[in-house]
């Protein structure tokens, strides 16, 4: 059997269909029609049924689909197992991260680490989509989550606070005047996100009006910054930046807690070991500004 055939077949029974398959694989929309129809005629079966909905399973895709999902297993098993006889300080690490959090926290003790371990390289994706561990796609990964779903090990550092933020000038100018429910002040939406409505109704300012919709937080933080409005960020933000703050009156959300996570047969790895105890002292020694004000 030409092996290259069963991820092909399980990013698109993933994602349903060819275009969603071939941007998580980095492959192309050809390729991954081409790698299905060789493993349908290999099998003499057709797996996949078009629909107004994208690609289903047939009968056969969903005999085949848990006897791939234990060969990929398998297979990233062994590829776990191969990496645990590394015992040297060298190599390559793959982190994962959310924008924000590796921009304005991670790039000094990143560079620190890398002074220490001149062997060690960091291989660092940003994105707010997580990684998955089980499946491979990264070794370490620091998330901001209210549980851990993934099959991952790791250690749960401290709750990560989120408030309520918006520049000094912006409260100086809009609070004294606005409303007893927030009539007058300005949200930063991050558009039809039904946690936030429910946050905004939960908040000190319930009818202060949305007149952003802006999905990207970081573009959020920079308008909080230059004084457009008030928005959810994590509190980290004030510490990092003086002309923020937390808008008084307003309570912080500590739902969510900051994760160090890696697969368990990486544990044995020396280099994967040290900068997971790197990180995580050094995340730690930011404990406070992650707590909030």
């Amino acid at each position: 059997m030409d092996w290259k055939s069963l991820p092909a077949f399980l990013a698109v029974a993933r994602n349903g269909s060819l275009r969603a398959a071939a941007e998580q694989t980095g492959g192309t929309h050809a390729t991954l029609r081409r790698q299905i129809e060789a493993l349908e005629a290999q099998l003499g079966a057709q797996l996949f049924r078009r629909g107004a909905d994208g690609l289903s399973l047939t009968a056969a895709g969903q005999r085949l689909l848990p006897q791939a999902l234990d060969a990929e297993a398998a297979m990233l098993k062994g590829f776990n197992a191969v990496k645990g006889l590394d015992r040297e300080a060298s190599g390559r690490i793959r982190l994962s991260a959310d924008p924000m959090t590796a921009h304005y926290l991670l790039a000094p003790v990143l560079a620190d680490f890398a002074a220490l371990y001149p062997e060690i390289e960091i291989e660092l994706r940003l994105a707010y989509k997580l990684d998955s561990i089980a499946r491979n796609e990264t070794d370490v990964s620091i998330r901001h989550a209210a549980a851990i779903e993934d099959d991952a090990v790791g250690r749960k550092l401290f709750p990560l606070s989120i408030g309520v933020v918006a520049s000094r000038d912006y409260i100086d100018r809009a609070l004294p005047g606005a409303g007893r429910k927030g009539q007058g002040l300005s949200w930063i939406g991050y558009g039809d996100v039904p946690e936030l409505a429910s946050m905004i109704g939960a908040s000190a300012f319930p009818e202060a009006r949305i007149r952003h919709s802006v999905p990207d937080p970081e573009m959020q933080l920079h308008l909080v910054r230059a004084g457009a409005g008030m928005t959810f960020l994590a509190t980290w933000v004030t510490s990092v930046f003086p002309e923020l703050q937390r808008v008084p009156g307003t309570e912080l959300d500590q739902r969510r807690a900051t994760w160090v996570l890696l697969h368990g047969e990486l544990r044995r790895v020396r280099r994967v070991r040290l900068f997971v105890d790197y990180l995580c002292d050094a995340l730690l020694e930011r404990r406070a500004a992650f707590l909030g004000p």
